[in-house]
């Protein structure tokens, strides 16, 4: 009997879907991964989505319909709020929808209610779960190591590390296959020459819609040492309950859990600078002012709106920041008599 697949919005229990005999399906990768990704948008965009709604969402709802997904889980607190919305459209089109809330103050009773839910909705046992849990944990060590081999081994490009990260959601639902991907990446990483080691970037916010702003970047001569959501998406607390795991995800929660965490690389890392990628016509875009105020290193803002290269007014303000910390790193003090 086939696996079923089940698609979803943005990060979750995995666990539990996999427990459960499912499938499940990052939608925002399947969007993002798909050469026609623009054409998906202007598709959303026919069926009536508004040109001003963020190119995720409208990616996301193309993505459902080219995989024929029959069920989704939608999460309704802790993401975009655009997503109930989009629930509506989806559950009008016969498409069954599971709803999955993150609770805004970390309430541990209130995610161990929603994951307890989503086991019952989905027919998983426990036992299986934490099983499962066990084998993904695995996976997610190994995947520390490329982290690891990006910041301190500088070895991994800024690339590399986004997408095995960023994959992670979902495993490419095969997460034994994905393992084996990732034994041999670490393989041959380690037959690599260290890459030079010009001024440290951290890139902060959701993943880019654009294409090529990594290899823009590390081209100029910088070193993309750490992404913060894709990190997340990787589970990098090392922990065996699988309600704290959630907890300590940060992406779903307020803002100051990110800066702390954000703010502990930065030191970790000896990252120099920090660009924050934001989408268009998201409701993340505000947390920019607090991320200037709050973090201690010059911080580049850019913005996305739909799939595609990296824009020329985009590359001249990324180079101009780049010029910026490397004058920096090469000032050295003048004390005068």
């Amino acid at each position: 009997m086939e696996q079923k697949k089940v698609g979803f919005t943005t990060s979750i229990p995995v666990e539990v879907l996999f427990a459960a005999g499912r499938i499940p399906v990052d939608l925002n990768n399947i969007f993002i991964e798909d050469p026609e990704a623009g054409l998906r948008v202007e598709e959303a965009e026919t069926k009536g989505f508004p040109r001003n709604t963020c190119g995720w969402i409208k990616g996301i709802y193309a993505a459902a319909r080219v995989r024929h997904l029959s069920e989704i889980v939608a999460v309704t607190q802790g993401d975009c709020s655009n997503t109930h919305a989009l629930m509506e459209v989806f559950e009008e089109e016969g498409i069954r929808i599971f709803p999955f809330a993150f609770p805004y103050d970390r309430d541990h009773d209130l995610l161990s209610l929603q994951i307890e839910k989503m086991v019952g909705h989905f027919g998983a046992v426990w036992a299986d779960v934490r099983k499962v849990k066990e084998g993904l944990d695995r996976v997610r060590e190994k995947i520390r190591l490329i982290d690891r081999e990006t910041w301190e081994g500088n070895r991994v490009t800024g690339q590399e590390n986004h997408i095995y990260q960023v994959c992670s959601s979902d495993f490419r639902g095969d997460p034994l296959a994905y393992e084996k991907d990732i034994d041999r990446f670490l393989l041959g990483i380690h037959e690599r020459r260290p890459f030079h080691d010009g001024p440290r970037i951290g890139f902060i916010g959701v993943p880019p819609i654009t294409r090529g702003i990594y290899d823009f970047i590390e081209e100029a001569g910088a070193r993309v040492v750490y992404n913060e959501i894709q990190r997340q998406f990787a589970m990098p607390y090392e922990t065996g309950d699988l309600v704290e795991q959630y907890l300590r995800y940060t992406y779903p929660y307020s803002v100051y859990g990110r800066i702390e965490d954000i703010t502990a690389q930065i030191r970790l890392r000896e990252i120099q600078g920090v660009i924050h990628y934001v989408q268009a016509f998201c409701f993340r875009q505000i947390e920019d002012i607090l991320f200037r105020k709050k973090l201690n290193v010059p911080v580049l803002t850019l913005e996305g709106d739909k799939p595609g290269p990296l824009d020329q007014r985009t590359s001249i303000r990324i180079e101009a920041f780049l010029e910026m910390l490397q004058a920096s790193r090469s000032c050295t003090p003048v004390f005068g008599g």
